[in-house]
Order: C-alpha cells, then structure tokens, then sequence
C-alpha cells in the first residue's frame, strides 16, 4: 500500500511539473507580446538614457494612457526587463537598453518579436491545412513583417561582427576585396550584410539575389540610404545568379536551411564561384540528429524548432518536392556532406562566439 502511495505522489508531482512548466511557457509568450508592444510604440526607446520614470512621466513623453502604460512597465518590472527602483519609478538599465532599445547595439535582440504577430497569428492559423497537404507557405506568404523581422535580429551581428571579425578571418578573402572583387550574397535578404561589405570595400562590385518580393523591397530602401553604389539587388526568380564561374566571394547567411531546393542551391553556387573562390556559410548551429541536439541541452532549441514550424519549414516545404531541411536541417554534418556531393574539396568550421550561428568557409 506504501508503495500505492508513494506512486501517487511521484503522479502528482509529476503533473505539477507539467502544469509549472506549461504557464512558464505561457508566460514567455506573453512576455514576446510585451516585449513587441515595447519596441512597436517606441516605450523601450523612450526610456533609453531617460533616467527613473513614473508611469505618467512615460506616458506624457509618448502621448500615451497612463493607465495602459503603468500596467504594461508593472509587467516588465515581474519580468525583470525593467527595474523598479520603488514609489513608482521604473528604469531601464543600461544592459537592457543594448538589448531592447538600442538598434545600433552589437546586443539588440528586440528586432526579432518584430513578425511574432503575424506568425502566431494568421501563419499559425494557416498552419493545419499545411499540416495536411505538406504544402507549406512561402516567405512573402509570411508577411513584409517576416522580411522586416529577420533583418532587425540579424543585422545587429552584420553590423558589428561580418566586416571587422568574420571577413579577416576567411583565407584571403580581405585581400581580394581591397583590390576589388566580384561578390555574390545568395539570399540576401534586406541587403544589410551585402551593404556593410560595400562600404567597406568600394572597389568590389556585389550583388544580392533573392525570390522575395518583401525582402527585395527594403533591400532597395536599405541601399537608398546607404547610399551605397556598387551593390545591385536581383529577383532571383526572374534574374538568377549566373553560372559562369564569375565570383570571387559568395556567402548564404542564414538562408540555406529556409529554401525549398537548397540541394540546387548550392549547385548554383558551386557554378558560379571562380575557381579560386570563397564561399562563407552562416547558418543555425545545431547537431545531426534529435539526439545530438537534446544532448548539448542547448537553451534556444524548443524554440528553433517552433521558429521550424512557424517559418523555415514552412519555407523549405512550400513548393512540391520541397527538401524540408528547417531551422535545424543544416548543421556542420549536413553542410559538410551537401557542398562536398556538389563538388566542393574544402570545409572549415569558424567560431565568431555568436551561440545562435555556425559558420563555414568552404571551397572547391
């Protein structure tokens, strides 16, 4: 009978944890709906170098309600995004500001609940008729915000990292850039990692190819105020990258794991790299199997595979015959494997410190 018991209990306290576990969950999505209200309306960025501030001083500074506004900063303070400093004062620190406020900051990370709306939202909703027909949607099927999104939480390491830390470290590659080389980014999304490199590096003549529409669009703006001349933007459906061997650098950040056929993908690039070429991969860091990831207990991984769902599978299964890598499809084993069958005799594994991204330097 102890024995009955005691089973029991352990049931209990297993179904507490559960329970504990899901409102903890529920919680951080909350906490994302927060967070994006904060960036959305500017509240974060009010707050940046303000000093203490009360709910009504916050909300004078925006034209906001008070009322709205105090129940918004009593959350962050539970959540521990915003210090209460007591008598109604809340702060924002100055770590926090690097991450929620600061766009220039190598830290911001607010940029990335830019498209949750729309992706927990209308693509959720959409989602069981992809569960049933294996057809998932397209990028720009997504939303502008998908686009706008993704660039907002990845441009904060091409801003800071690509140029000064990434590009050094690639055999050869600063060389070749400074004399003035022929650049291809495959899936270049906004534009702002192939932006960066041409303002560094005016000589070199680089273009960006990509298939949506969303995304082409704030690259020409992204470009208009850079101010930028030697970068052109192609739709890549209708204007491939050429096949000719013409490249003398091509890099796919972030991208490969995202596209339906990355199989031709990295065929293309294989084409279109000069002999001597560089090809610089950045992609999610992850292992080979369920296994491998559960066993690095990486932190970030219930959400990649969430972020699979809601998007990168999404993407890599919206066409017919789609490979359906997903977020966690292209880890160093799958690259290694996939550039060598296309051709490629060299891969190198780089560590730039960064706990979301891989990256890669391969060559034929």
């Amino acid at each position: 009978m102890s024995g009955d018991t005691k089973d029991k209990g352990e049931g209990k306290s297993r179904v507490g944890e559960f329970v504990e576990k899901i409102f903890a969950d529920l919680g951080g999505a909350t906490n994302t709906g927060m967070i994006w209200l904060g960036d959305h309306m500017g509240l974060y960025r009010a707050m940046h170098r303000a000093g203490p501030l009360s709910s009504a001083q916050l909300a004078e500074k925006l034209g906001l309600s008070e009322r709205w506004i105090r129940e918004w900063l009593h959350g962050q303070a539970a959540a521990g995004y915003i210090d209460y400093l007591g008598q109604g004062q809340f702060l924002l620190c100055d770590a926090a500001a690097m991450v929620l406020a600061d766009e220039n900051s190598p830290a911001f990370c607010a940029g990335g609940v830019t498209h949750m709306p729309q992706l927990m939202g209308d693509v959720l909703q959409r989602l069981p008729a992809a569960f049933k027909s294996g057809i998932g949607l397209t990028y720009d099927e997504l939303g502008p915000e998908a686009a706008r999104g993704v660039e907002r939480l990845l441009a904060p390491w091409f801003r800071h990292k690509l140029v000064p830390v990434a590009l050094p470290a690639l055999d050869g590659v600063v060389a070749k850039l400074e004399r003035g080389a022929r650049v291809a980014d495959l899936g270049c999304g906004g534009g702002v990692a192939l932006i960066e490199i041409a303002k560094a590096y005016p000589r070199s003549e680089l273009h960006g190819y990509d298939i949506s529409q969303h995304a082409l669009a704030r690259a020409a703006a992204n470009k208009a105020a850079a101010g930028v001349t030697n970068v052109t933007f192609h739709d890549a459906a209708i204007e491939p990258m050429p096949g000719d061997a013409s490249f003398d650098f091509i890099t796919t950040l972030d991208c490969i794991h995202d596209m339906a056929h990355p199989s031709e993908a990295i065929r293309a690039v294989r084409k279109a790299l000069k002999p001597d070429g560089t090809w610089f991969i950045a992609d999610v860091h992850c292992g080979a199997s369920l296994e491998e990831n559960l066993e690095a207990a990486n932190p970030m991984l219930p959400m990649l595979y969430g972020f699979s769902v809601l998007c990168c599978l999404s993407s890599s299964l919206s066409t017919p015959g789609g490979e359906g890598l997903g977020t966690v499809g292209f880890g160093a084993e799958m690259a290694r494997k996939m550039t060598q069958e296309a051709g490629f005799g060299r891969f190198r594994s780089h560590d730039f410190d960064n706990p979301l991204n891989a990256y890669y330097e391969v060559r034929i």
